[in-house]
């Protein structure tokens, strides 16, 4: 079954405003990266996100392109700082495929952790609005596919790594 993590788009620095919503850039990115999510035929029953406004307004953005039936909902243990191990436990459990959207360093933890079993041997960049597809098979995990705003625009080498 395949899963998938996404970090929030590009938010507004704390100074500009301390909820810190995604800026116009952000949007643009998450909006661009849900129609590519579409276009991959990707498919979840919830849009899970951490709480914080910046990664529900991310989740609503992938909502309104995905329909998840479920729609979207906060979920514990997806803040930047929070143990992995929880939101591997919740994926592991899950009966259909599902979207989680969080921040660093807890994306890039989490993502480590299913795939090399160690949250400090990253196996995944997360830049703003990044998407990745996590294949989870016979306790097994796999990274099928990744896509980031700067591939899908072309700004970035594509034989390196971003497929």
């Amino acid at each position: 079954m395949d899963f998938y993590l996404v970090r929030h788009g590009e938010a507004l620095l704390e100074t500009s405003d301390p909820r810190r919503p995604l800026s116009a850039v952000g949007e643009k990115q998450v909006a661009q990266m849900s129609r590519a999510a579409l276009a991959r035929k990707v498919r979840v029953s919830t849009i899970y996100h951490s709480g914080i406004l910046r990664a529900q307004q991310t989740a609503e953005i992938f909502a309104r392109s995905l329909l998840p039936p479920t729609g979207v909902q906060p979920m514990t243990g997806l803040l930047p700082q929070d143990d992995p191990t929880v939101a591997r436990a919740e994926l592991e459990n899950a009966h259909e495929p599902v979207m989680l959207v969080g921040h660093l360093p807890h994306m890039s933890r989490l993502a480590a952790l299913l795939i090399n079993g160690d949250t400090d041997r990253e196996a995944v960049e997360f830049s703003p609005a990044t998407l990745a597809c996590m294949a989870h098979e016979k306790a097994t995990w796999q990274v099928a596919w990744v896509l980031s705003p700067d591939f899908l625009s072309g700004a970035v080498d594509r034989q390196k790594g971003m497929f």
